[in-house]
Formats: structure tokens, C-alpha cells, sequence
């Protein structure tokens, strides 16, 4: 017995609905999917912005220690010429300065300070004086006895000092050699000063560059 239209109708109406159901329980999941994925890419984009901006941190921090770096070398090279230069600067004035006590009344006292050092260091017999030829002046029988008697005094040892018949020195002060020519004992001011540079150095830091740093 075939079925009536109503059956039909009927039959149809439920396979629509069935299928209406179907389609919207796909659509239901394949927007549940798609929402899952758009949530993953969100986070995974998320992270891979956090990774990045982490490592343009991590970058530009050793990008600014190796420029905060290079700054503190140049600057610390810079102060150091500076510093060289102004010490250089005191130490020519220090030394023209010295060059005009020649002509000071007190300045035969530093010759004989200077000559009785000499003689002491060189531990000789016998030794010639030589100086720049204004030097040369201030050094008489009076001044050789004189530094003699005080060479005897510090050291014990008795010395017989004469000024050299050599050429007179280019520079100030003074030169103490040995009779026999094999050693001498320079004190001349451009080798005391270089032999005392370390305290002199210091000094001009301590009284002068120290303060200018704070």
C-alpha cells in the first residue's frame, strides 16, 4: 500500500529537519574550530611578539652597554691626554720657571745641594763639575770647598772636586764626572725631573688635577 500524500509530506518535512539540524550542528562545530584557531593563532602570534619585542630588549640593552662602554673609554682616553697635556704644560713652566732662579741670590745654595747629591751617588775620589755656562760662574773654590766639606760629612768620604775644563752644558744644572771618565752623575734638571717624575706627577694630581675631577 503506497503512502498518502500527507505520509509523504510528512517524510520529507523530517529529513528537511533532520538535515537543517545536521547543517547547523556542522556549522556549530566548524565555528567552534575556527574560533579555537583564531584563539591558538591570536596566541601564538602573542608570543612570537613577546619572544620578539624580549629579544629587541635583550639587543638594544647590549647594544647600550657596548655604546655606555665605548663612551666611558673614549672619555677616560680623552681625560688622560688632557691630563697629560696640562701635567706636560706645568712641568715646561716648572722648568723656565727654575731657569730664571739662576740669577737669584739663594740659587749658589742649589748648585751645592745638587753637586754634594751627585758626588754622594757617583762614591768617587775625584770628579769634574760641569753646568751651563752661567752656572759655571757660581762655581768657585769657595763653593767646591763647601760641597767637599759637606760631601765628607754625609757620606765619610773625602772627595777632591774641580770644575771640568770641558765645554759648558746646553742645559741647567749640573754634571759630576769621574776623574777617570768612566762614570758620571747627571743632575741636570731635565734628568732630576725625569728621574723624579712619579712623585712630581703626584704631586701636580694631588694639588691640582684631584681637585679639578670632583
Amino acid at each position: 500500500m503506497e503512502p498518502s500524500e500527507k505520509d509523504k509530506a510528512a517524510l520529507i518535512s523530517g529529513i528537511e529537519t533532520e538535515a537543517r539540524a545536521e547543517e547547523q550542528q556542522i556549522i556549530e562545530e566548524a565555528h567552534k574550530k575556527a574560533d579555537e584557531k583564531r584563539k591558538y593563532a591570536e596566541k601564538k602570534i602573542e608570543s612570537m611578539l613577546n619572544d620578539a619585542r624580549q629579544e629587541a630588549l635583550q639587543k638594544a640593552e647590549k647594544a647600550k652597554g657596548k655604546i655606555l662602554s665605548s663612551l666611558k673609554l673614549e672619555i677616560k682616553r680623552r681625560s688622560m691626554y688632557a691630563r697629560g697635556i696640562l701635567m706636560q704644560d706645568i712641568l715646561d713652566k716648572v722648568e723656565k720657571k727654575l731657569l730664571t732662579t739662576i740669577s737669584d741670590t739663594n740659587y749658589r745654595s742649589v748648585l751645592l745641594s745638587w753637586i754634594v747629591e751627585a758626588a754622594v751617588g757617583l762614591g768617587v775620589e775625584s770628579a769634574f763639575i760641569n753646568a751651563s755656562e752661567k752656572e759655571r760662574m757660581l762655581i768657585d773654590d769657595s763653593l767646591l770647598s763647601e760641597a767637599m766639606e759637606k760631601i765628607r760629612a754625609q757620606s765619610g768620604r773625602k772627595i777632591e772636586l774641580k770644575l771640568s775644563d770641558g765645554q759648558p752644558l746646553n742645559s741647567q744644572g749640573i754634571v759630576l764626572t769621574a776623574a777617570d771618565g768612566r762614570t758620571a752623575f747627571n743632575n741636570q734638571v731635565k734628568t732630576r725631573m725625569l728621574r723624579n717624575q712619579r712623585k712630581i706627577q703626584a704631586l701636580i694630581y694631588k694639588s691640582i688635577l684631584a681637585d679639578n675631577e670632583e
